[in-house]
């Protein structure tokens, strides 16, 4: 048994916080939310979050950070990207000198336009390179605390870190795979919510599974261009997530980030479509940072482009998806 923290009292973060526990952990759930907290205390169910899951008896809510990661050896970043630097901040102080940190969150900075592990280097500097770890792959939490068989990846240069994550986070229905490309995991798990926007916004269209098929294979191009260029490896794109998690998002009725396009699609205004949203669609956010990065770094990303137009520039998804149709022909390769 080992004394772990999870920052983030969403519905991800909620069910790893459920899942350690019944590997036998000591959990503290940290939120921000008060009224999370106050549940769970009172009656063992995140009702804003993960209703109708029972909170294990070994988890512990509470809304005092420092109470959360001190003495912990596992702590689980699962808050939404934009929120992590100042989190770190904040826990830096309390953080054990051997404490590993597992990042669930699928996003990048747009300030920076940085990943997890680049923004954790940032702020704690380089002691954490090998005690930093990626949890990816797909992943819907309402399944994985029904006892569903999962499969997912743990990513980091530390050998030793990510066995470890592996073995103590793995359950009889969460099965754990291991790898060192941490750049592709953290990539693929990140991009992907692009590509779910656009396949949302195409059956918010009325079009068929042609049209998302198309999607999902050219989205799977796309990611892999901008993961490569950036140091992964191609069978981590082709692996649980990269396609795996791609294939899950675009195509899952509980993926938020293809209801946001579904409902763009439909023609709905995107503040009216988060104003009505309780968890975060990283893929908001995360279009933008990658677009960005896209073009600073000359990689070809044609759907990401039009996604960004949908988003930020009110261009209208039937739009979208005429242009991304009359793009010059091509060979496939």
């Amino acid at each position: 048994m080992k004394r772990l923290a999870v920052i983030g009292a969403g519905n991800w973060g909620t069910a790893l916080a459920v899942m350690a526990a019944r590997k036998g952990h000591e959990v503290t759930l940290w939120s921000r939310n008060d009224e999370v907290v106050a549940g769970i205390k009172a009656s063992r169910v995140n009702h804003l979050y993960l209703d109708g899951v029972i909170i294990p008896d070994g988890v512990t809510a509470t809304n005092e950070l420092g109470v959360a990661v001190t003495d912990s050896k596992l702590i689980i970043l699962a808050a939404p990207s934009h929120a992590i630097r100042d989190l770190l901040n904040q826990i830096a102080p309390s953080l054990r000198d051997d404490a590993i940190l597992i990042s669930a969150t699928k996003g990048i900075e747009i300030a920076s336009g940085m990943r997890m592990s680049e923004v954790v280097h940032d702020v704690l500097g380089g002691s954490f390179h090998n005690r930093f770890v990626c949890l990816s792959g797909p992943s819907f939490a309402d399944e994985v605390v029904a006892g569903y068989p999962t499969a997912i990846v743990a990513a980091s240069s530390g050998k030793t870190e990510r066995e470890l994550v592996q073995r103590e986070l793995s359950f009889a229905n969460l099965r754990i795979y291991a790898n060192d490309d941490l750049v592709g995991t953290e990539l693929g798990g990140s991009i992907k919510n692009i590509m779910a926007i656009a396949a949302g916004m195409v059956a918010g269209l009325g079009f068929g599974t042609n049209t998302v098929a198309a999607l999902i294979t050219r989205g799977l191009a796309e990611m892999s261009r901008l993961a490569l260029r950036q140091g992964a490896r191609l069978e981590t794109m082709m692996g649980l997530a990269g396609l795996g998690d791609l294939v899950l998002t675009c195509t899952g009725a509980l993926s938020r980030n293809r209801r946001v396009g579904f409902e763009l699609g439909k023609g709905t205004a995107i503040d009216e479509i988060t104003s009505s949203m309780r968890g975060v669609a990283e893929g908001i956010k995360t279009t933008a940072a990658v677009h960005k990065l896209g073009t600073r770094l000359g990689v070809e990303m044609p759907i990401t482009e039009q996604v960004q137009a949908v988003l930020y520039d009110h261009k209208a998804a039937g739009d979208a998806a005429s242009e991304l149709m009359a793009r010059p022909l091509r060979d496939e390769a």
